[in-house]
């Protein structure tokens, strides 16, 4: 069986209300050519629908342990570069074109373990405050257990090892 969603939209004339975001817009966090993420359709630009984001990896750059999430799907489409994608079974060597569909629950891991850069697209459904993870995770350097594991729980992330 086939159906939309429902409807949003109201509206009969339509209206004047997309986001554009070229190519040579800097990334929201990190360095261009280094590690970076630009945040293409944030949750927020999305009204929770969706969030896509642009992740650029150095050589050698690695990646988060084997995780899984309960309330979103993770989906990788690789850009550039050779990037392991972990789909719960197997390593995969995942190159430009190739796309990897992890559901709610599914085991899942990447990283850029090449001697060269890779570039991909993350995409997270529903929408989720991606945006404060990804420049959160980066300060838990110096966290307790407990406020390591909050702020995982928080942000969907339940690693396993």
């Amino acid at each position: 069986m086939s159906y939309y969603p429902k409807q949003v939209y109201m509206g009969t004339e339509g209206e004047v209300n997309a986001d554009f975001r070229p190519a040579d817009a800097p990334p929201n966090l990190g360095t261009t050519g280094k590690d970076a993420i630009h945040y293409l359709a944030s949750t927020t630009t999305t009204r929770g629908e969706f969030g896509l984001y642009r992740v650029e990896m150095s050589a050698r750059a690695g990646g988060p342990k084997t995780h899984f999430h309960k309330r979103i799907s993770e989906s990788f489409f690789i850009l550039s570069g050779t990037v392991r994608l972990f789909n719960g079974e197997k390593w995969i060597e995942a190159e430009k074109g190739d796309f990897l569909h992890v559901p709610q629950g599914g085991l899942h891991a990447f990283r850029n373990d090449s001697d060269a850069p890779a570039d991909m697209l993350l995409l997270f459904t529903p929408g989720a405050p991606r945006e404060e993870y990804f420049e959160g995770v980066s300060k838990l350097a110096d966290a307790s257990d407990e406020e390591r594991a909050k702020f995982f729980d928080k942000h969907d992330s339940y690693f396993v090892e």
